[in-house]
């Protein structure tokens, strides 16, 4: 039987984090401080010493299909995989809640071949967040881009500041989407809320701009001067 280290919140739709690694500590104190449902299991005692009192938080193993029983993890709508130090832990934990029936399966994967083992017993979403973080900060460190943000199929959405070319000048007469093939989605101008981009925006050199579109041409006009 596991044993309880904090009351298990109501689970209508929740949210359950299996290991308190990096990763899965940071989406389920994240969810836990955004009023979100969440329940996290965690088999190392260092670690649930660690979190108890900060978050609804249960001992037990996970790779135990049984012990997932006992606490309820079927009626959880949303289960987060965040074992990556053991590869079989990983799976079975993964393979477990799939036999439950979870709607919503994401796992943490630390290589290719791990995403794909996750993919092929039933995970219904794969992240990679070393790779990931790393991929992201390379696109910072390269040039005049402050955030970078990649969504589906290459589709990229950055913050940054604005080429030389731009500012001064609103959008229409800038037109960047003709030229470059990227769409400025905003403008943030220092000490102004955020404004949604129009023809009519006119871009600063103070300002920062958000823009979407393909992330190869995104990275071509994010090095323009």
């Amino acid at each position: 039987m596991p044993e309880r280290v904090k009351k298990e919140p109501e689970r209508d739709a929740g949210v359950l984090v299996l290991g308190l690694g990096r990763f899965g500590s940071s989406i389920a104190s994240t969810l836990d401080r955004l009023g979100r449902d969440v329940l996290a299991v965690e088999r190392n005692e260092v670690r649930v010493a660690q979190w108890s009192g900060r978050l609804p938080l249960v001992q037990a193993d996970a790779t135990n299909p049984e012990a997932l029983e006992q606490l309820g993890a079927k009626d959880f709508a949303v289960a987060v995989v965040g074992i990556g130090s053991s590869l079989e832990a990983s799976v079975l934990v993964t393979a477990n809640l799939v036999d439950l029936g979870t709607p919503q399966i994401w796992a943490k994967a630390v290589s290719s071949e791990h995403g794909r083992i996750l993919e092929r017993i039933g995970a219904h979403h794969v992240v990679y967040p070393e790779s990931d973080a790393g991929a992201r900060v390379a696109h910072l460190v390269s040039g005049k881009m402050l955030d970078y943000i990649e969504v589906e199929d290459d589709f990229t959405i950055v913050k940054m500041r604005p080429p030389q070319e731009m500012q001064g000048f609103t959008l229409a007469q800038s037109d960047v989407r003709r030229r470059y093939g990227v769409t400025v989605i905003g403008v943030k101008s220092p000490g102004l809320d955020f404004q949604y981009a129009t023809p009519e925006t006119r871009v600063a050199s103070s300002d920062l701009i958000v823009c979407g579109g393909h992330a190869d041409l995104l990275e071509r006009f994010a090095a323009r001067p």
